[in-house]
């Protein structure tokens, strides 16, 4: 166990039936080496993240559950049932990477974390009822939600981002110039600002939606993608007819992809 940090946030509270709002409280995380690259995991099930970069050297992370609604329940005799709900959050630190989660599942939870500049890679997930937030950060991103949005603004570094449903927005202050990315939603907008200076290879499909830009893409003229399979005595055919292009003569390539909605790689507004 030599180098591990564990730290954990407890807090038990009954709620009455006349409680509006929910458990909030803080845990302060220390870096196994504070102003070196670090790495960080946040992993929910139920509930919203929301990640910004400051000035400090300490991560601080500020758990909340949701209020009073869906807490009281009425019987049919017309008794009152009031749940006791417990907001727990982990942290674990080694070998300077942090990764935090809770482990009450199925309780909502939203979490805010302040994290110090300097993280070299950053992954976050969660599944259902929330949104993710990252802004002011760098590094290497992998931002993952089911049922929900992703927003990252003033990021720099490399994304990787999806989600079922919601919109997938991005912008840009500098990117890797040598890492590829990826924005992908199925029911929803995908909307990303890149820096003027963008030399990429793109690939861009919306299955029922538009494709818009203000860039010159030299776009790639070939044949759209078929493909044939055989299931017992099922025939199918589908046609992939995705938009590959260059942008400032080319790069890594960045791909946008949606079912339900329009896509927009966009110029950063200086």
């Amino acid at each position: 166990m030599k180098n591990i940090k564990l730290f954990f946030l407890s807090l038990i509270t009954v709620i009455s039936a006349a409680a509006q709002d929910g458990n909030k409280e803080q845990l302060v995380v220390p870096l196994n080496d504070p102003g070196k690259p670090y790495k960080l995991n946040v992993n929910l099930v139920n509930g919203s993240i929301k990640i910004v970069g400051y000035d400090g050297k300490d991560i601080m992370i500020d758990g909340e559950t949701e209020g009073g609604r869906k807490r009281e329940e009425r019987s049919e005799s017309g008794m009152r049932k009031l749940n006791s709900h417990t907001l727990s959050i982990a942290a674990q630190v080694k070998n300077n990477q942090v990764n935090v989660y809770t482990e009450q599942p199925n309780i909502h939870i939203q979490l805010t974390l302040k994290i110090p500049k300097g993280a070299e890679n950053i992954k976050v997930e969660t599944v259902n009822d929330g949104d993710i937030e990252v802004s002011n950060t760098s590094g290497e991103m992998e931002i993952n939600n089911t049922n929900g949005s992703i927003k990252l603004s003033n990021v720099s570094g490399s994304v990787v981002a999806n989600t079922v449903n919601g919109d997938v927005t991005a912008t840009f202050t500098t990117i890797d110039p040598k890492a590829p990315m990826a924005f992908s939603t199925t029911n929803g907008n995908v909307d990303v600002s890149f820096p003027s200076t963008l030399k990429a290879n793109v690939r861009l499909k919306s299955e029922q939606g538009d494709v818009f830009t203000d860039f010159d893409i030299s776009v790639d003229k070939r044949q759209p993608e078929t493909e044939r399979t055989k299931e017992g005595s099922m025939y199918r055919l589908n046609v992939k007819d995705w938009i590959y292009g260059k942008i400032g003569g080319g790069g890594p390539e960045i791909m946008m992809n949606n079912l339900n909605g329009n896509i927009y790689a966009r110029k950063l507004k200086q």
